[in-house]
């Protein structure tokens, strides 16, 4: 398309749009389209979690779901002029949602979004329920209707579907699937909710700010610290439970998991209260967090050691080893955290750094990286938490990876002086093995990195001591690094990781089923820990996995909020027995 003949600004670009669509002229949609545009659909025409990424991909978005999805009813909310925008749309199956931008009167990325199901909408503002009760068609007070579901729920009546989790990612995937009304119910093996945040080491907190966290639903009232401490987490995801009126077995163990192909149902063992319990749903959903299990490396002479050994899951905080020798292996946040609350309890640390690390200032990262979308500066301008996260959702992984190293450059200009003390000490930092960042090694490989809350200045100062080496054995009384030297220790801990999330598959269902769905996370960067080809989307998150009626819910607290949506409306989907037909190319669906 000739430049002088492109839209002038998004509301222009969309109407152009829409009566291309309409129209089903192919080429007069494509000619809207950079050549290297990133269309990032959302269920609302993919019926999954896909980057469409230049014409041929976008094309065969079009071609395959163009007709069965008849969208229509485009707007947009953007000032005259303005090259991007909220935009809002319906297809056949709903209401949906988005952003695009334009650069020279062509789109490079457009976000489609599914929002709501037609004829199932969900019961808030206009829509709620009345909460009269009882009802001629129902003679129970709320009371008795919450004491018989939580009776008969896994007994006498099956869920539709069963997670495998109660942090916020099950317990956010559960709120969602509650106002849909699909019937689910949360496995979790801890005591009581939010233990899995209280058993952990008594100084953590969140290192992300209260405006990027909050819940679906029900956000932190207005007083909530900045930085929430992890027992104060805890409390609330237990209230939240509460209050959202969710299904939640606690002190229930999964043991196993099979799917009957012949009828499309699960059997899950449970243990509960000392008796095994067998449910049968039709979905299982693993929310068992970002990662698998504790990853302890297996070193010569560990058996030998006479001190306390244990990994950073297991430790519980600095409390009785002041003035003990504690040696830390590992260098990223778990490491950092607990080398700065053993310092606060007078333990003399040494922190064991085998490889590079990125590190930003926390202050750097909230004024950086996230208050421009989530803050009181952003609340002000009108982007609330939901506006806040389609803006973030709108911006594919390619296109992140090169505004990332462009934010980088920044960070490490700011924070030079900062940098130039820890290089000093001789920590070994990195900002990704491509310069792209935090971000970017999160949702690669969800590792490598340290969110400074204060750690730093004690390793500048030497506070806690930095031994930068590989490990070659551990003695009796310390560890023998790979250069020779000696480190004493009265307590080893390991603050190693995790093997990844796709291990609890292998353990609760079977190995084949793990090898059959293969890696989750990462999006094929070729880069360490996120083997290609490229997907340009997480693999297996949120999404339909290459195992019928196996789903996989992780991340953080942001991605729990946005996500939960994003999954639950595919439960949803099938609970009503719509015809959902997903496409996308990259994906590996049965």
């Amino acid at each position: 398309m000739p430049t002088e003949q492109r839209p002038q600004d998004a509301a222009a670009w969309l109407s152009r749009f829409a009566e291309a669509l309409a129209a089903e002229d192919r080429a007069a949609t494509l000619a809207l389209f950079a050549p290297t545009a990133i269309w990032r659909d959302l269920l609302a025409f993919s019926w999954s979690i896909a980057s469409f990424e230049g014409h041929a991909a976008i094309a065969g978005l079009i071609d395959a779901t163009l007709s069965r999805t008849a969208p229509r009813d485009w707007a947009i909310d953007a000032p005259a002029g303005a090259q991007e925008g909220f935009i809002s749309f319906a297809t056949s199956s709903g209401d949906g949602n988005g952003y695009v931008r334009l650069v020279d009167g062509q789109c490079v990325t457009l976000l489609t979004n599914l929002h709501e199901l037609t004829g199932f909408e969900r019961p808030i503002g206009p829509r709620r329920d009345s909460g009269i009760a009882p009802t001629a068609d129902d003679p129970r007070s709320w009371g008795e209707r919450r004491a018989d579901t939580e009776r008969e729920l896994g007994y006498d009546v099956q869920p539709f579907v069963a997670i495998v989790g109660g942090g916020q990612g099950g317990l956010a995937l559960a709120a969602r699937l509650k106002l849909l009304g699909v019937p689910a119910l949360v496995l979790d093996r801890h005591p009581r909710i939010g233990d899995q945040w209280r058993s952990r080491y008594a100084s953590l907190l969140l290192h992300d700010p209260v405006w990027y966290d909050h819940m679906p639903c029900i956000p932190f009232p207005d007083h909530w610290p900045i930085f929430t401490p992890k027992d104060k987490l805890g409390d609330w995801m237990e209230c939240y439970a509460r209050l959202m009126e969710l299904d939640v077995w606690t002190g229930a163990e999964v043991r196993s998991a099979s799917h009957d192909g012949a009828t499309g149902r699960w059997t899950v063992e449970v243990l509960r209260d000392g008796r095994t319990v067998t449910i049968s749903p039709d979905h299982l959903v693993l929310a068992t967090g970002n990662a698998g299990f504790p990853s302890l490396p297996s070193i010569t002479g560990a058996a030998d050691f006479t001190g306390t050994q244990c990994h950073s899951s297991e430790h519980r905080g600095g409390e009785g080893l002041s003035g003990k020798s504690v040696v830390v292996i590992g260098a990223n946040n778990s490491a950092h955290d607990i080398c700065q609350d053993l310092v606060e309890h007078g333990a003399a640390v040494t922190m064991v750094q085998r490889s590079s690390t990125l590190v930003v200032r926390s202050q750097t990262f909230t004024d950086v990286m996230v208050k421009g979308l989530y803050s009181e500066e952003a609340l002000a301008r009108g982007i609330t938490t939901d506006r806040a996260d389609l803006i973030a959702a709108s911006v594919p992984i390619r296109m992140l990876e090169q505004s990332q190293r462009e934010t980088w450059a920044q960070i490490a200009a700011i924070d030079e002086p900062f940098y130039d003390r820890l290089r000093a000490a001789g920590f070994q930092l990195d900002f990704g093995e491509d310069d792209t960042g935090l971000h970017m090694k999160y949702l690669r490989r969800a590792s490598g990195y340290y969110i400074d809350v204060g750690a730093s200045d004690m390793i500048a100062d030497g506070r806690i001591a930095l031994a930068r080496a590989e490990i070659d054995r551990i003695v009796a009384d310390g560890v023998v690094l790979a250069d020779g030297r000696v480190l004493p220790a009265d307590a080893i801990i390991y603050a190693t990781g995790f093997t990844s999330m796709e291990s609890w598959a292998a353990q609760l269902i079977s190995p084949e089923v793990a090898a059959r769905v293969g890696k989750c996370w990462g999006y094929g960067s070729a880069t360490r820990g996120d083997a290609g080809p490229w997907i340009g989307e997480l693999r297996n998150m949120w999404k339909p996995t290459a195992q019928p009626g196996l789903w996989f819910m992780g991340g953080n607290l942001a991605q729990a909020r946005f996500y939960s949506q994003v999954l639950a409306l595919q439960l949803k989907a099938r609970h009503a027995k719509l015809p959902v037909v997903p496409y996308d190319p990259l994906a590996d669906f049965p």
